[in-house]
C-alpha cells in the first residue's frame, strides 16, 4: 500500500532528495497542516544580492507579463528579499501563506518546498503540488535555483519561481537556473568589474605518505605552529577535526602538515566537495577510504554539500567509528558552515589565523611558493619585501600564491614593478572597472625603476598635484627608498 505522506511515488528521479528532505521537515517539527514561516522583521535590501536578483527578475517579469508567476529571491537563511508578480489572485494567494517580503522559507520553518529545499541541497529543485510537506503549500508549484557568491562559491541566496500548481512547467525551472546565473554574474561585474571564474569543481587526490624527502614547512609564525601542533595532535587520537579559517588562509594544508607530523608514514586523502550535480558519484568515489587504518581524510568544501549528502558523509563516519578511532578532517569558513548532520560529529577545532594576523610568514611563503613556480630560488629585492609583509592580504595564501606567480614569472629578482598593483592599496571600497584600470596605471608609472613622482606625472599626462590626488584616492602606499 501506498503511504500517502511518502513523495516518492509522485517524485520520480526526484524521490531521494524528496524524502531526505520531508525526513528532516519532520525532524525539525514542522507541522504538515499549519503553514507558519517565521518573520524577521528585518530585510537586508542593501546587499549586493538583492541589487542584482532585483534588476534580473524585473527583466524576467517584463518577458512574461500575463502569466500566473511570482518571481522571488531570498537571502541563503531562505528569507523572502523581494516578491515581483503581475498576477493580483497569486499574490493575494501567496499573502496567505506568508510567502512574502520579511519571512523565512527554509525548511526548518517551511518543511519541504522549492526555496527551502534549492538552499538545503545547494540544487535547482522544482516542488510540484502534494510533494510540499505543508498542505496548505499544495496548491503551488515552487521551482528554485541556488545563487553562489562569484568570488567565494559561497551560497548567497536562491530565485523562487511559484505559480499555480496546475500549470506547472519544467520551463519553471530552466527560468529559475536563468535568472539564477545571470544574478551571479551581475554580481561578479559589479563586485570586481570583471568575470570571475568558477571555483573548482569537486575533486578528490592522495597524498601520498613518506614520499623520500618532503618540503619543510615555510611558516614560522608562532599561531601557524601551534594550530599545526593541535591538528597533529588530533589526527594521532583518530578525532574528528574541523579546522576553520577565511577563504584561502591555507586550512587543507594546515590539516596536512598536521596529519604528516603525526604519522609520517600515512596517507592523505583530499576531498574538495563539488559544487553542483555530481555530490553522488563524489561520495561513492571515497567514502570507502574512511574504513582503511593508514588513512586521514580530509573534506574541504562542506559548506557546499546539499543536505542529504552530508547526512550520509554523516552515517557512513558514525558506521566507521563504531569500530574505532577515524581521523577525518573538515575544513570550512567557521563551525556554523559545517552541515547540520556533520557538526555534532566533531571533536576538536582548530583555527586557522589569517594571513595578515602573521605577517612574519608573508616572505618565507612567498619565497617556497616563488621556489615552487620557478623550480629554483628566487630573491625578492628589500622594497619589493616590505610591500609584501605590509599588505593586509584579505585572500590570504591563495591571493599570495598569484601574486607571486605573476611575479617570478618575468625574473630571478622580484622589486616593485613586477608585484601586482593591488598589493600598493592600503584598503578601502572596491573600486571600479575603470578606476582599477586608473589605478594600475599610476601604479606602473611610479614603481618603474629610476622613476620620480615628477617623471611619472608627466608620463600619466597630468600634474604632480593631481597625482597626489590620486594616490590618496586609491590609498597607494609605496615604500620609502632604503626602506627593507
Amino acid at each position: 500500500m501506498v503511504d500517502e505522506r511518502d513523495p516518492a511515488p509522485r517524485a520520480g528521479l526526484a524521490a531521494p532528495r524528496l524524502r531526505a528532505s520531508w525526513r528532516r521537515s519532520e525532524g525539525y517539527g514542522v507541522s504538515p497542516e499549519e503553514v507558519a514561516p517565521v518573520f524577521t522583521g528585518e530585510l537586508d535590501t542593501g546587499s549586493l544580492l538583492h541589487e542584482c536578483a532585483r534588476e534580473v527578475l524585473t527583466g524576467l517579469q517584463a518577458t512574461i507579463p500575463n502569466e500566473p508567476v511570482s518571481l522571488m529571491v531570498a537571502d541563503r537563511f531562505g528569507v523572502v528579499l523581494a516578491r515581483l508578480c503581475n498576477d493580483a489572485g497569486i499574490q493575494r494567494s501567496l499573502d496567505r501563506v506568508h510567502l512574502a517580503p520579511g519571512f523565512s522559507y527554509a525548511e526548518r520553518n517551511a518543511g519541504t518546498n522549492g526555496l527551502g529545499l534549492s538552499l538545503a541541497d545547494r540544487a535547482p529543485s522544482l516542488v510540484r503540488a502534494d510533494e510540499h510537506y505543508v498542505t496548505g503549500l499544495r496548491g503551488y508549484t515552487c521551482a528554485a535555483a541556488p545563487v553562489l557568491d562569484p568570488v567565494t562559491a559561497d551560497l548567497a541566496g536562491t530565485i523562487n519561481l511559484t505559480t499555480w500548481s496546475d500549470s506547472s512547467s519544467e520551463l519553471l525551472l530552466a527560468l529559475a537556473q536563468t535568472a539564477a546565473g545571470a544574478t551571479s554574474a551581475l554580481m561578479a561585474v559589479r563586485a570586481t568589474g570583471r568575470t570571475v571564474r568558477p571555483a573548482p569543481r569537486g575533486e578528490v587526490f592522495h597524498v601520498v605518505g613518506h614520499q623520500a624527502t618532503e618540503a619543510a614547512d615555510p611558516c614560522v609564525s608562532a599561531a601557524w605552529r601551534a594550530a599545526v601542533d593541535e591538528a597533529a595532535r588530533a589526527t594521532a587520537a583518530g578525532r574528528v577535526l574541523a579546522v576553520l579559517g577565511e577563504d584561502g588562509s591555507g586550512k587543507a594544508t594546515l590539516a596536512a602538515r598536521g596529519r604528516r607530523r603525526a604519522a609520517p608514514r600515512s596517507r592523505i586523502l583530499h576531498a574538495r566537495a563539488p559544487e553542483g550535480g555530481d555530490v553522488a558519484a563524489w561520495l561513492e568515489l571515497w567514502t570507502p577510504e574512511l574504513r582503511a587504518d593508514d588513512v586521514c581524510v580530509v573534506v574541504s568544501g562542506t559548506a557546499h554539500l546539499p543536505a542529504w549528502a552530508a547526512g550520509e558523509l554523516a552515517t557512513a563516519l558514525a558506521a566507521v567509528r563504531r569500530h574505532g578511532p577515524t581521523p577525518l578532517v573538515l575544513t570550512a569558513a567557521e563551525f556554523g558552515a559545517l552541515p547540520e548532520p556533520l557538526a555534532p560529529l566533531v571533536d576538536t577545532v582548530v583555527e586557522v589565523p589569517a594571513l595578515r594576523n602573521r605577517a612574519e610568514d608573508v616572505l618565507p611563503l612567498a619565497r617556497a611558493l616563488a621556489a615552487q613556480e620557478r623550480r629554483r630560488e628566487v630573491a625578492f629585492a628589500p622594497r619589493a619585501a616590505t610591500v609584501l609583509t605590509g599588505y593586509g592580504w584579505p585572500g590570504n595564501v591563495r591571493q599570495l600564491r598569484r601574486v607571486v606567480r605573476g611575479a617570478v614569472a618575468r625574473t630571478d629578482l622580484v622589486d616593485l614593478h613586477h608585484l601586482a598593483p593591488e598589493v600598493f592599496e592600503g584598503g578601502g571600497r572596491p573600486l571600479t572597472r575603470l578606476e582599477r584600470l586608473e589605478r594600475d596605471e599610476i601604479v606602473r608609472c611610479l614603481t618603474a625603476p629610476g622613476t620620480t613622482v615628477t617623471r611619472a606625472a608627466e608620463e600619466l599626462g597630468i600634474g604632480r598635484a593631481t597625482l597626489y590626488r590620486k594616490i590618496a584616492q586609491y590609498r597607494i602606499v609605496l615604500p620609502r627608498e632604503g626602506a627593507g
